[in-house]
């Protein structure tokens, strides 16, 4: 897949993405963490790969034109 996240928008879902994953770990313990950890892997796991199926599947990209 084209990467079509751009830097700002990277950290941003990933700094969301351990927040939603850590906030509840660190509460709950990892053997009842709450779905709020598992929605947390959307954002991080885009971020990390800098694509989102959901951008792709509208035509839009953060990244800068070339």
């Amino acid at each position: 897949m084209t990467k079509n996240l751009g830097r700002t928008d990277r950290i941003i879902r990933i700094a969301i993405g351990l927040v939603l994953l850590g906030w509840p770990l660190a509460w709950y313990g990892p053997e009842n963490i709450t779905p709020w950890g598992y929605i947390g892997l959307v954002p991080f796991l885009t971020g990390l790969f800098g694509t989102c199926p959901i951008y792709s599947a509208l035509g839009w990209k953060t990244t800068r034109a070339s």
